[in-house]
């Protein structure tokens, strides 16, 4: 390593700063913000569909606190350097390792529901055909 690599890699600082605060939790911070977003437009959405995207951000929202608390397990059975905490890590990140896959599986459905409102809705508010009827 030349000396400006060497002094580079000596000042390198994390895009985070808050990254490694212990008390940092930038999931609620983003949980609020999409909180506040989806319910400005909820009188505006098929009641039905609402409902499923609702149900599917809890169910959603549930996993990620999971995952929040097993995250702080693994980083506390990480710090204590106990063998058997070590071996109790595995188990505990193939669990967030599903949830993970939970989650993106929620979000595929957040955006496949989120489309086919759009597509029953753009008719109705075109007054074309197609959709379904109001009377």
């Amino acid at each position: 390593m030349d000396r400006g690599s060497a002094r580079r890699h000596q000042n390198y600082r994390p895009a985070n700063k808050h990254s490694r605060h212990p008390h940092h939790n930038p999931s609620s911070v983003t949980a609020a913000t999409t909180t506040t977003n989806t319910m400005a437009t909820s009188d505006q959405c098929d009641p039905k569909v609402w409902e499923i995207f609702s149900r599917n951000y809890s169910r959603a929202q549930t996993v990620l606190d999971r995952n929040r608390v097993l995250i702080q397990q693994v980083n506390e059975n990480h710090q204590s350097r106990i063998p058997d905490n070590m071996v109790k890590n595995v188990a505990l990140i193939n669990e967030i390792n599903q949830n993970i896959s939970k989650v993106a599986s929620l979000y595929s459905e957040f955006s496949n529901n989120f489309t086919a409102s759009c597509h029953q809705q753009r008719p109705i508010r075109n007054g074309k055909g197609g959709g379904s009827t109001q009377d």
